[in-house]
């Protein structure tokens, strides 16, 4: 599909144009201190070869899932002080989405300057099931461009999403994608492609259910498939395992029984797991078998034989796509798991894909090097639903005007 990048808009040129930018600004917060600011950083190449360029660029982004009203906790004021921060350059936050005061704004920005929308999902038109309701608000935002206006989607993160600011604005003006769209679409196209073998797929998380479609579409082309995270429960109670008071999908136990059946020989779950007697991270711990989890314990991350197994599978691999801890790795008793999981992938020689918001964050909470990876995704859901073989409406668009 051809679809017209930053590069031709940069060509065409943006001096004292208003370019409209979708960016994936959904941090996680901490009250009002942004706890890991890496879809801030990935957004910034974008929005900087813009200014740079000496475009007037106005910045459209999410937090959270406001209910289409504002929340100050779903504010994007933390957001724009770190954007400035990284850009080097004050970025004004529009105190509305699309009000006078975005207006206002937008209307005052000088060539090579930055405003920042507020949280668009503010405004319940930006999620609507109603095709002429998001066109509204799409329409709305465009007119903030004025003349020679033109809209770059890089927020890989929701080009999933069938929303006013990812796809509907996309109609209202001509529509680029930017560098961060392109790199993410590039990287997971060689995962669905001709892999280099083995192809090893490490998958976490809490639930089946969430990750059931790209277990179906990845089982023909993987080598190997690692389960672990809360996932890892609903496939060992499937074998016929207690499996405590740990997170289990019941309605799934049978689907999973089917997939190792069929997949016997690709599909490797936990041997051992590091049990609690409570969510907390001063709970007792014990390490046991897998198949020796005590009544009323927990399962909150996998042992220490399986994360040896899983950085085997990993060391043989040529290609590693990782989605979701192997554990609650954000409480240190249940993080050695997904630290060693982690540390294996970075110091592989395979061309290594850390997908989802959970294990990127893991990778820099737990102090690894970001580099050790060959690409770190900023689009959990976008790149599951890639690599399931779903259409993403985001980047589909793109190629209309094209």
């Amino acid at each position: 599909m051809a679809v017209k990048t930053l590069e031709d808009l940069l060509t065409e040129g943006v001096a004292g144009r208003r370019v409209l930018v979708r960016s994936d600004l959904n941090v996680p917060l901490d009250g009002n201190t942004i706890t890991d600011d890496g879809r801030v950083r990935a957004a910034l190449p974008s929005i900087k070869r813009l200014a740079d360029a000496g475009a007037k660029v106005i910045v459209a982004a999410h937090l959270g899932r406001p209910k289409g009203a504002p929340e100050a906790k779903y504010s994007l004021s933390p957001v724009a002080g770190r954007l400035g921060e990284l850009l080097g350059a004050e970025v004004c936050l529009a105190g509305d989405v699309v009000g006078e005061q975005a207006k206002s704004v937008t209307g005052a920005l000088a060539d090579g300057s930055v405003a920042l929308l507020e949280n668009v999902r503010f405004d319940p038109r930006e999620t609507s099931k109603s095709d002429t309701e998001r066109a509204e608000l799409a329409a709305e935002l465009a007119a903030l461009t004025g003349q020679g206006g033109a809209f770059v989607s890089d927020g890989f993160g929701v080009v999933h999403r069938k929303q006013a600011s990812v796809y509907d604005v996309a109609r209202a003006l001509p529509a680029y994608a930017g560098g961060l769209v392109l790199a993410e679409l590039d990287v997971l196209s060689k995962l669905t492609g001709d892999p280099e073998r083995p192809y090893v797929v490490v998958l976490g998380g809490s639930k089946v259910s969430d990750k059931l479609a790209v277990i179906e579409a990845l089982l023909p082309k993987v080598d190997k498939l690692l389960i672990g995270g809360g996932m890892a429960f609903t496939f060992l109670a499937a074998q016929g395992h207690g499996v405590g008071s740990s997170l289990l999908e019941q309605d799934f136990v049978e689907t999973a029984r089917k997939l190792l059946d069929a997949n016997g020989d690709k599909i490797v779950v936990p041997v051992d797991i590091v049990v609690a007697d409570k969510f907390a991270a001063d709970a007792a711990t014990e390490t046991v078998g897998a198949d020796a989890i005590p009544d009323g314990w927990m399962g909150l991350d996998i042992g220490p034989r399986t994360t040896d197994a899983f950085a085997a599978e990993v060391a043989a691999a040529r290609t590693v796509f990782w989605n979701g801890p192997a554990g609650v790795f954000e409480l240190a008793p249940f993080a050695a798991g997904t630290r060693g999981v982690a540390q294996a992938i970075a110091d592989s020689a395979a061309f290594s894909v850390v997908g989802g918001g959970d294990s990127a964050a893991a990778v820099r909470l737990l102090g690894l090097p970001e580099d050790g990876f060959s690409h770190i995704s900023t689009g959990g859901g976008a790149s599951l639903e890639f690599l399931e073989g779903k259409e993403l409406p985001g980047v589909a668009v793109l190629g209309e005007g094209a």
